[in-house]
C-alpha cells in the first residue's frame, strides 16, 4: 500500500464519523490526514505537468536551471549567506541543500582561480579517398550521401513495442538511448569553484531523464509524430555536405564501415533547421524557456543578448553494413557551451556563467534502458 492510499483511507475513515462524535484527538488526525492528501495531490498534479512538456523544453529548462545555480552558489561563496535566500532558492534542487547546510562550502569561499574552458576542438583526422567494405567514397561529399541513405532506409523501418499497461504501439525499429553530461568545469565570472562543480552533476541527475527517440534530429519516436517545430517530417534526413567540417571512413573486420561525421559550428541551433540541427537534437530557441525563470533577470540588455547558445565539435559515429545499407550502430555526441552574461539572481547582481554540456545519444538502445526509461519491451 502506498503512502497516498494510506492517506485517503485515514481521509475516508475519519469522515465516516459525524463531526457531533469525533474527538479533539480525531479532529486533528483528520486534518493533518487532509493536509498530507493535499501536498500529495499537488505534487502529483506538478509532477504531471513536466510530463507534459515536450523533449525541448524540458531539456532547456535543465540547463536554465542549471546556470541559474551556478550564478547563485557563486553568491553564497563569496558571502551572501542569508539563511532566507538560500531556502528560497534550493527549495527547487533540494539536492544541493547538504552542502550548504553541513558547512563544507565554506572550504572554497575562494574558489580555485582563473581557469580556462578545459573542452578542446575535436579532432577527427582527415578524410582519405577510397574503398572501404566494398565502396568507393571519393570525397566527403560520397561520404554525406551515402550517410543519408544508410539513415533514410533505417529510419524508415517500424516496430512493435508492448506498454506498460500491455497495449501494443508502433515506433521507429532503431530507437537509442541518451544522456546529460557536463564537460569540465563551469565558470562564474571566468573562475572555476569545486562547490558549484560539486552541485551541478547532482542537479542534472535531478532534472534529466532519458527517453526514446529514434536516429536524430528526432522529436518523437511515432514516425507520423516526428517533426520538426515548423511540423515538417523528421523521417528522412536533411544533411548535406556544406553542415560538415570533417569526416573519416574506416573499414572494420567484419566487412562493415564506421564513418565520423563533425559538423560546422552554429549558434542558436534549431532541430532539423541547420547544420548542427540536421545531425542532432539541438535546442532552438531557448528566450522564453530562460524568460521562464522567476529568479533570473538582466542587469543590462536582452535574454537574446546575454544568452549565447554555441555548438561546435560535435560528432557521429555511425558503423553501416553494407550489405544491407542499413546502420547497426550509432554514437551522437553533441556539444554545446552555453554562455550567459549580466545575470540577476536573487541578490547576486551582473554575473556570468559558461557552461559545456555533452549530449549523447547510443544507438541501438538496450532492452534494460527501453524499461527502465519508458517501460518499453520489445514485442
Amino acid at each position: 500500500m502506498n503512502k497516498e492510499n494510506s492517506v485517503n483511507e485515514a481521509i475516508n475513515e475519519t469522515a465516516a464519523t459525524p463531526a457531533a462524535e469525533m474527538t479533539k484527538k480525531e479532529k486533528k488526525q483528520a486534518k493533518k490526514a487532509d493536509k498530507k492528501a493535499q501536498k500529495a495531490a499537488k505534487k502529483a498534479k506538478k509532477k504531471a505537468k513536466w510530463k507534459k512538456l515536450s523533449p525541448g523544453k524540458k531539456f532547456l529548462k535543465i540547463l536554465a536551471v542549471i546556470l541559474a545555480v551556478c550564478i547563485f552558489v557563486c553568491g553564497l561563496v563569496i558571502g551572501f549567506t542569508k539563511p532566507e535566500e538560500c531556502n528560497y532558492f534550493f527549495s527547487a534542487v533540494s539536492n544541493a541543500v547538504t552542502a550548504i547546510n553541513d558547512g563544507t562550502w565554506q572550504d572554497d569561499v575562494n574558489g580555485s582561480g582563473d581557469t580556462s574552458s578545459t573542452a578542446s576542438e575535436s579532432t577527427i583526422g582527415e578524410f582519405v579517398a577510397g574503398t572501404y567494405g566494398g565502396v568507393q567514397f571519393d570525397t566527403i561529399e560520397d561520404v554525406v550521401n551515402y550517410y543519408v541513405a544508410a539513415y533514410d532506409l533505417t529510419k524508415s523501418e517500424t516496430a512493435q513495442y508492448i506498454e506498460s499497461d500491455g497495449s501494443t504501439a508502433t515506433y521507429y525499429a532503431f530507437v537509442g538511448d541518451e544522456d546529460l553530461q557536463i564537460v569540465g568545469d563551469v565558470l562564474v565570472d571566468g573562475k572555476s569553484n569545486s562547490i558549484i562543480n560539486g552541485l551541478v552533476p547532482t542537479i542534472v541527475g535531478g532534472l534529466f531523464s532519458g527517453n526514446v527517440y529514434g536516429l536524430p534530429p528526432c522529436s518523437n519516436r511515432t514516425p507520423e509524430l516526428d517533426v520538426d517545430e515548423n511540423g515538417d517530417s523528421l523521417q528522412t534526413s536533411r544533411l548535406t555536405v556544406d553542415d560538415i567540417q570533417a569526416a573519416t571512413v574506416t573499414e572494420n573486420a567484419d566487412g562493415t564501415i564506421t564513418m565520423v561525421l563533425q559538423c560546422t559550428p552554429t549558434e542558436m541551433s534549431h532541430k532539423g533547421l541547420d547544420s548542427h540541427g540536421h545531425m542532432f537534437n539541438t535546442l532552438g530557441a531557448i528566450d522564453s524557456t530562460v524568460d521562464s525563470i522567476s529568479v533570473l533577470s538582466w542587469a543590462s540588455g536582452t535574454t537574446a543578448e546575454n544568452c549565447k547558445v554555441t555548438y561546435e565539435n560535435g560528432t557521429a559515429t555511425v558503423t553501416i553494413d553494407p550489405s544491407t545499407g542499413k546502420i547497426t550502430e550509432a554514437d551522437y555526441n553533441m556539444l554545446v557551451t552555453v554562455d550567459v552574461t549580466h545575470a540577476n539572481v536573487s541578490v547576486i547582481k551582473d554575473k556570468s556563467a559558461t557552461l559545456e554540456i555533452a549530449y549523447v545519444q547510443h544507438f541501438p538502445a538496450s532492452d534494460e534502458y527501453l524499461m527502465t526509461s519508458r517501460n518499453l519491451t520489445r514485442a
